[in-house]
């Protein structure tokens, strides 16, 4: 038998095939499975010759995706998430059913933060502040109540900035010694004026100037996988507008509540903060 001359110089020739006439079949890059609080559950809830299921968590929709054929559910887990047993809720057709998952333990550093002179407020905030805390809460919980729905969502995020490796994600922090929330997303270290890039293709859902984060902007990935870039010194985006990979979102800067320039990336999954390691790991081990 005569073997075709592409084939033999083409040894992905086949899995190239597969990929465009049924994408399903073929693997995608993937968050790391981490069910932990702050974490990514990664869970099979179907096969793809079946219609696409809707699973929720916590009364929240929950991204799927095809990937080896399989539907595959992306869950993204509260920092006060307690270990113990949990389940997602998946319909699909006529069919309901739960399915269960274990959260187990994971214990974050604390991280202790003296603020310079002339930020104390970041602190203690004066009533002043407060107010604009509370009227950007609304704002924010708009932000992360966005649900586009889409085939496919790319979640091989690459790395918005070429920087040292700050403050992971998780830290219980201390603000001049008084607890305050725990840190919510990574920091990449760079000097002030550094562009920062769109991680994957996304829709611009909003940017603005906030009390705690400064200067900001969210992105929309589809079904929920929201990525926000904090203390930016510009902002060169605008609402509604699609960027793809690599395209400049603005440039790093240090507004806001920080001790120097640096820019914080968070990564939220059904309306919750994770660790946007998870999302980043292949390119943060290319970069050290």
């Amino acid at each position: 038998m005569r073997t075709n001359p592409l084939m033999k110089r083409q040894p992905c020739f086949l899995a190239l095939l597969l990929f465009f006439l049924a994408p399903g079949l073929c693997a995608q890059p993937l968050p790391a499975h981490s069910p932990v609080p702050g974490g990514v559950a990664i869970l099979t809830v179907g096969d793809v010759s079946l219609e696409k299921p809707v699973v929720s968590f916590n009364d929240r929709p929950v991204l799927v995706i095809r990937n080896e054929g399989r539907w595959t559910a992306l869950v993204g887990i509260p920092l006060n998430t307690k270990p113990g047993r949990y389940h997602v809720n998946i319909r699909q057709g006529k069919e309901a059913r739960a399915l269960e998952f274990t959260v187990s333990t994971k214990e974050y550093p604390a991280q202790y933060i003296k603020l310079p002179k002339g930020k104390e407020r970041y602190v203690s905030p004066p009533p002043e502040d407060l107010a604009r805390i509370k009227r950007e809460r609304k704002i924010l919980g708009k932000i992360l109540s966005q649900w586009r729905p889409t085939d496919q969502v790319d979640t091989d995020f690459h790395l918005p900035v070429r920087g040292r490796l700050g403050s992971p994600f998780g830290l219980r922090r201390f603000f001049n010694d008084q607890p305050r929330n725990p840190h919510s997303g990574l920091d990449l270290v760079a000097p002030a004026g550094t562009p920062i890039k769109a991680p994957a293709d996304g829709i611009v859902i909003d940017r603005g100037d906030f009390f705690f984060t400064g200067n900001a902007v969210f992105l929309d990935h589809g079904q929920g996988l929201i990525s926000g870039y904090f203390h930016m010194q510009d902002i060169a985006v605008q609402p509604g507008q699609q960027v793809k990979r690599g395209d400049i979102l603005g440039t790093v800067g240090a507004t806001g509540r920080v001790t120097g320039p640096h820019l914080h990336m968070n990564v939220y999954l059904n309306r919750t903060k994770v660790d946007p390691e998870l999302f980043l790991r292949r390119y943060l081990h290319a970069n050290k």
